[in-house]
């Protein structure tokens, strides 16, 4: 899909490449992140693809094909872009700004309301936000446009420069969340830029770290974490992080509880709290009869709704904040700390439940991680 073969830049008055003979291959569909300390070269490296800065040597490739021999503008149409800033227009409607590079492609008026209206489902707006424009929205609605924007015309590869690193810590989850799976949904390609080692373990398939203009790692995050190439790239990376201390847990699903107490949608809001009081809980999971996570009830929606309404569907929340099977545990454990939560569903690709990861079940795992050795030793002299 994308291929990098010697490729260098070089600005005028730096005698010191930016980027130095950089070799690399990244397949159809695959998410790979750049990262690296400040001016270390991934972003250079990153507008060289849609020739936003121009390489200096070598050649870059995109399905077999060099770009510098392409149309610099149809190459950039061709192409995804989201950044930090967004770039919305503030003079548009949010359906206009979605469907900006179709209208630049001649797409008739029909064809990008159709679009914009298919996309912006896939973000659980509602299709009346089509007629808003920017300012109406928040940041984090925002930055969702700019995604679909860069997802309109259905383009193989997408570019994305440190899009989430203005948000608030729980919409940047949430949006990051929410990509990966969109990604995983479209078979994009993604060529992903970042400062932020988390955000890159969190949603990388593949990881490049660079240093000095040069590729210093490539691996998934599980390979970089468990074994990496130099003692750069362990003080990169952090010498105090979970998987290094105990690699062998490394997976939501390891540790959650796959029986979660859950509720059936349709069920009375006595069932309920009958369910609560036998289980000695005060909140509920709710699911619908093919097990798919709904949102959940606690002791004050019932409380505050007994009198006026009957059922859970009547008086649960709707939010459905989760985290899928296969997320790190160490990205899982930061994110509920971040939002007090005291648990957190685990779901499966469908949404479906799959268990649940309680902050009693962390405890357990950091107090094994730290002390866990010592505590067997004691217990042995004992």
């Amino acid at each position: 899909m994308l291929e990098f073969k010697e490729v260098t830049k070089k600005f005028e008055g730096n005698n010191t490449p930016s980027v130095h003979k950089l070799n690399l291959k990244v397949e159809r569909g695959e998410f790979v992140v750049f990262i690296g300390p400040s001016g270390c070269g991934k972003t250079t490296t990153m507008k060289m693809i849609n020739r936003l800065i121009e390489p200096s040597g070598g050649e870059i490739l995109v399905d077999g094909v060099n770009v510098l021999k392409q149309d610099a503008v149809q190459l950039r149409r061709s192409i995804g872009y989201v950044i930090q800033q967004i770039g919305l227009m503030p003079h548009m409607t949010v359906g206009e700004n979605i469907s900006l590079v179709g209208s630049l492609l001649k797409w008739n008026k029909e064809k990008q309301k159709e679009r914009a209206k298919e996309l912006i489902s896939l973000v659980d707006l509602p299709e009346d936000y089509l007629d808003r424009y920017p300012h109406e929205l928040s940041g984090g609605q925002q930055q969702r446009i700019g995604v679909l924007r860069a997802l309109a015309t259905n383009p193989p590869l997408i570019l994305m420069d440190e899009p989430f690193g203005a948000l608030d810590p729980i919409t940047r989850d949430s949006l990051q969340e929410e990509f990966k799976k969109l990604q995983k949904e479209m078979d994009k390609t993604i060529v992903f830029v970042t400062h932020d080692m988390d955000e890159a373990i969190k949603l990388a398939d593949k990881i490049v770290i660079m240093n000095q203009g040069e590729i210093v790692q490539v691996g998934t995050p599980d390979d970089i974490l468990r074994h990496p190439a130099n003692e750069f790239v362990e003080d990169f990376i952090g010498k105090d992080r979970l998987l290094e201390s105990r690699p062998e847990v490394t997976r939501v699903e390891q540790i959650m509880n796959p029986n979660p107490i859950t509720i059936e949608e349709e069920s009375s809001l006595k069932e309920a709290i009958q369910k609560m009081h036998a289980n000695r809980v005060d909140s509920l999971l709710v699911v619908d009869g093919a097990g798919i996570l709904k949102g959940y009830i606690d002791i004050e929606m019932v409380d505050s709704n007994y009198k006026k309404k009957s059922y859970v569907h009547e008086a649960m929340d709707t939010a459905k904040y989760a985290v899928d099977k296969n997320s790190l545990l160490r990205d899982t454990m930061h994110r509920m700390l971040r939002r007090g939560s005291s648990y957190v569903p685990v779901v499966t690709d469908n949404n479906k439940l799959a268990g649940i990861v309680t902050r009693a079940t962390l405890a357990d795992m950091v107090f094994n991680t730290i002390w866990g050795d010592e505590t067997e030793d004691i217990t042995a002299i004992e």
